[in-house]
């Protein structure tokens, strides 16, 4: 088969399409012939050589997949079928046109979803509901924060959050970015953070409360300014690292306002975590998707032959929503 890999660390020149084995599913595994892959910012990490995969993942980068299921390892409980149309969260292999991954991180696709849109959906939708409904327990009628509006990971948050009843502030870096997280993702509030201190607007634009939860992909540069913005009882989830891992953090702030810190990397989380995301999003994500409250956001598709292009547009941050590979 068709795989992508990465030479060595660098730009999106060092993505390298080989003829590598196909994979043999083992205890639990299913098989699925890949039609789609979506990239995510791991990958770019990946590439960079600063998030390698963890033990016993495969080294091809990719955390999500749609496709149909091509056969089974011994001891498959789930209920598929070959030929059933299907998404995966995975640990890594996503960018081939086989992968073999556990049943239990394997969803049939939500009706009324093409099979390569669907590929857009696996690893937000079990980063956002995990993160903001799991972990933060967002409440209907409570302010949340989400950076980075138009990426993969916002446009699914700002949607999801809506969904369940939250008030929902972002930030982004451009007024054309601004106007569509209001205007086309719905979100309440928008800021543009290169032009403003997003905690004193998000108070000036939310009656001078805080944010109760903020998801933030940004790490280390905002770690000051998200204590800043959160609300008493705010609780703080960091799932990404785009602006360095070691920040400073005013514990007597956290204090005064009771809240909380947390951070979370759904990838090298064990198996049976990661089935019961992916259950709570079958569960309570698709029929969001189904009855049309969350739209996936495909901004382009690259065939795997033009990886380093897919990735040059992804580094450009001039998308809005998921950027997908295509076998």
């Amino acid at each position: 088969m068709k795989a992508v890999y990465i030479a060595e660390p660098g730009g999106p020149e060092v993505l390298e399409v080989r003829e590598v084995d196909a994979p043999v599913p083992g205890q639990g595994e299913v098989l699925i012939d890949v039609v789609a892959a979506g990239l995510n910012r791991a990958d770019v990490q990946q590439r960079r050589g600063f998030y390698p995969p963890p033990p016993g993942a495969s080294e091809i980068p990719g955390l999500e997949v749609s496709g149909r299921i091509a056969g089974f390892g011994p001891g498959v409980t789930k209920a598929f079928s070959v030929g059933d149309k299907v998404v995966a969260l995975l640990a890594g292999g996503g960018y081939a046109e086989q992968v073999a991954v556990p049943a239990e991180q394997v969803l049939r696709i939500p009706d009324g979803v093409d099979v390569v849109t669907a590929a857009s959906l696996p690893e937000v939708a079990a980063t956002v509901y995990s993160n903001l409904i799991m972990t933060a327990q967002l409440q209907a009628g409570e302010t949340v924060l989400i950076h980075g509006a138009t990426g993969g990971i916002g446009t699914m948050a700002i949607q999801l959050a809506k969904a369940f009843g939250a008030k929902v502030a972002t930030t982004a870096g451009s007024a054309e970015k601004v106007g569509t997280a209001k205007a086309f993702l719905g979100a309440d509030i928008a800021i543009n953070y290169t032009e403003e201190d997003f905690p004193e607007s998000l108070r000036r634009q939310n009656g001078g409360k805080g944010a109760d939860v903020i998801l933030d992909v940004v790490g280390a540069k905002y770690l000051a300014q998200n204590v800043d913005a959160l609300a008493d009882y705010g609780r703080l989830v960091v799932i990404g690292l785009q602006g360095g891992a070691k920040g400073e953090l005013d514990l007597g702030q956290l204090l005064r306002k009771r809240a909380a810190v947390v951070a979370t990397a759904l990838r090298p989380r064990p198996v049976a975590e990661k089935g019961a995301i992916m259950n709570a999003v079958r569960e309570s994500v698709w029929p969001l998707i189904t009855d049309g409250r969350i739209r996936p956001l495909v901004a382009r598709t690259f065939p795997l032959d033009q990886v380093a292009a897919a990735h040059r547009y992804f580094d450009s941050g001039d998308h809005v929503g998921k950027i997908l590979l295509v076998m």
